[in-house]
């Protein structure tokens, strides 16, 4: 089995990290310049947390930037 090269996140993480609910993160995860995700399990996908913060970083700086001020 191929080892993890970082934390993992979930569609829940990823929403809470976003500041959105399910249905949005949905039409943003359809996006071309949205991340693949690491792997998909039987009803479930994951990402790598690093790809998920290099695109809000790209695609949202206002979210990367008030999460740095916490």
């Amino acid at each position: 089995m191929a080892e993890v090269p970082g934390p993992l996140v979930g569609p829940y993480e990823i929403q809470q990290m976003l500041g959105v609910g399910r249905t949005r993160f949905k039409q943003i995860a359809l996006r071309p310049s949205f991340p693949e995700p690491f792997q998909r399990l039987h009803g479930m996908q994951v990402w790598l947390r690093a790809d998920i913060e290099a695109w809000i970083a790209e695609y949202r700086p206002q979210q990367a930037a008030s999460e740095d001020d916490e």
